[in-house]
């Protein structure tokens, strides 16, 4: 079975999945269905702020969605960013899954349950994918990393370019300014 028939299989049964609570709906990766909790509170505090941070700073073109399907059936891929910043042609496109070629930003919150999907299989997808910038916000220890610039110089796709910053920097990607003093860490005793 190829990678794309693996895909094609593994997303026809997404679509006709009955999504058990407390599950998010499955991403799709390198032939695997990957199963995550759904966000919990304070994961969606840290998403608000960084929404509310960022769609005055956007252009008229650009429009800032939460989890929402991204694919390439080509390399067998469907994630879902929880925040991603793409062309408003591209959010009333006809297909249900949006392009990754038509994003500019994805952020990923990391959650308690899953850190190693942000850090390794969502690192290793998204350049693979052509995202152009990818902002790791860690709630956990206060720490945020942008990646960017997509390149396969070295065989396995990887980002060019990598910046660390901790909860009080100010954050830029593109022409974009995000202030991580106001995003809130984890409490110790809650999840994701």
């Amino acid at each position: 079975m190829t990678e794309q028939s693996s895909y094609r299989h593994l997303r026809e049964f997404r679509e006709a999945f009955d999504k058990p609570e407390p599950l998010a709906w499955p991403e799709i990766s390198h032939g695997q269905l990957l199963m995550m909790m759904s966000p919990k509170k304070q994961h969606q505090l840290v998403a608000h702020r960084l929404r509310t941070q960022l769609e005055p700073q956007l252009s008229a073109d650009l429009v800032l969605m939460l989890e929402t399907d991204m694919e390439d059936p080509g390399l067998g891929v469907l994630r879902v960013p929880d925040l991603v910043v793409i062309d408003e042609e591209e959010a009333t496109a006809e297909s249900d899954a949006i392009d990754p070629r038509r994003c500019h930003l994805v952020i990923e919150i990391v959650s308690r349950s899953n850190p190693s999907n942000d850090y390794e299989g969502k690192l290793r997808d998204y350049p693979a994918m052509g995202v152009p910038h990818y902002l790791i916000v860690d709630p956990r220890d206060g720490s945020a990393v942008h990646h960017w610039a997509p390149t396969r110089r070295t065989g396995a796709p990887t980002y060019d370019n990598r910046q660390h910053y901790t909860f009080s920097d100010i954050i830029t990607v593109a022409d974009w300014k995000i202030d991580t003093a106001a995003l809130p860490r984890y409490s110790q005793d809650t999840g994701r």
